[in-house]
């Protein structure tokens, strides 16, 4: 191939790689935003293990794993769980960003628990930070990495810190 036209295929061929990838990625950010949107925001859907499903692959790994245990049904009932004593639980993403196939989310979750809340009365209602970071393949999330403040959750139950954000 001549200089000539190597100067001209390469980034050609560059342009159109990029093209085609934006769609993988867009489709990959959506399912970033369903996993807040349509799963943490709604552990008490009545599909709530076909839409776990839609977002994560089956063996999913999630690091902490979740009081409910691995992969995806151990996330159905994790979420189901806490939606039942968190029934207004939502999650609220305010920014993420995307390196590769890898998306941090911060963002932060809130609710108002009923009765005791890891072992606390319910006082009050919460709001927390929270941050998590998701490996999609495919369409799907296979692994995440998640850090949430839940001490400070409980205080803020028992009505021993205010809220901030």
């Amino acid at each position: 191939m001549g200089t000539e036209m190597r100067n001209t295929f390469i980034p050609t061929l560059t342009a159109a790689l990029f093209v085609l990838a934006a769609p993988v990625q867009a489709n990959n950010r959506a399912v970033v935003e369903a996993f807040c949107a349509k799963l943490l925001s709604d552990p008490n859907a009545a599909d709530l293990d076909t839409k776990v499903r839609d977002v994560v692959v089956e063996d999913w790994v999630w690091i902490p794993t979740p009081r409910g245990g691995k992969g995806a049904k151990g996330l159905a009932d994790t979420l189901r769980y806490f939606g039942s004593r968190i029934p207004d639980l939502k999650w609220h993403p305010q920014e993420i960003l995307q390196q590769g196939n890898r998306y941090v989310v911060r963002s932060f979750a809130a609710g108002t628990p009923t009765g005791k809340f890891f072992g606390v009365e319910a006082k009050a209602g919460f709001k927390i930070m929270t941050i998590d970071i998701n490996e999609v393949r495919d369409g799907r999330i296979v692994k995440s990495y998640h850090v949430e403040d839940w001490a400070r959750a409980i205080r803020q139950v028992g009505g021993g810190a205010k809220k901030k954000h």
